[in-house]
């Protein structure tokens, strides 16, 4: 690897390097919601069944869209255009042109930074095995969570519910 190749622009990275950017703070394999009405991505903490929950790290990197088909491949061209992607991300970072955090391993020399900075996933997620509906798990971040109100049906007859509401 090149001597401080994450400061180049991102096309002059071999692939060596450009796995080597990754932080491992595992944001990238949370389940995201997408709003039907506005296309708003809402973030979860449900995390992919491959992503260890221990370590933030992919359990099976190599073969992972053998089970996760939908397992996105980050690129040159979309490492900048995925809003989802954390805003500490480096490819997104180095996409835009940015240096990397003081807390990424590549800067500071140890992996478990990103751990300690609070970035990562590691304590914060839960495996999709058994999360439940991914509707439970939405991070809202300074957002209320949309109210449903909830509306009684009329009886058979007609009649109103017993709170006097006609549906």
């Amino acid at each position: 690897m090149t001597r401080r190749f994450w400061e180049q622009p991102l096309s002059s990275l071999n692939a060596e390097e450009w796995e080597a950017l990754c932080d491992g703070c595992g944001r990238c394999c949370l389940h995201k919601v997408e709003d039907a009405d506005t296309g708003r991505i809402w973030p979860t903490n449900v995390a992919c069944k491959l992503l260890d929950l221990g370590s933030g790290r992919c359990s099976d990197y190599r073969n992972r869209r053998k089970y996760v088909p939908d397992c996105l491949r980050l690129t040159l061209a979309n490492a900048g255009e995925l809003e989802w992607l954390p805003e500490t991300c480096a490819y997104r970072l180095r996409a835009r042109g940015e240096p990397l955090a003081q807390w990424h391993h590549l800067v500071c020399g140890d992996r478990e930074a990103v751990h300690r900075a609070g970035i990562s996933v590691i304590g914060k997620a839960i495996s999709e095995v058994i999360a439940g509906p991914l509707e439970q798990h939405i991070d809202w971040g300074d957002e209320e969570p949309m109210e449903v109100e909830r509306v009684e049906d009329e009886d058979e007859d007609g009649h109103e519910d017993e709170g006097g509401h006609r549906a």
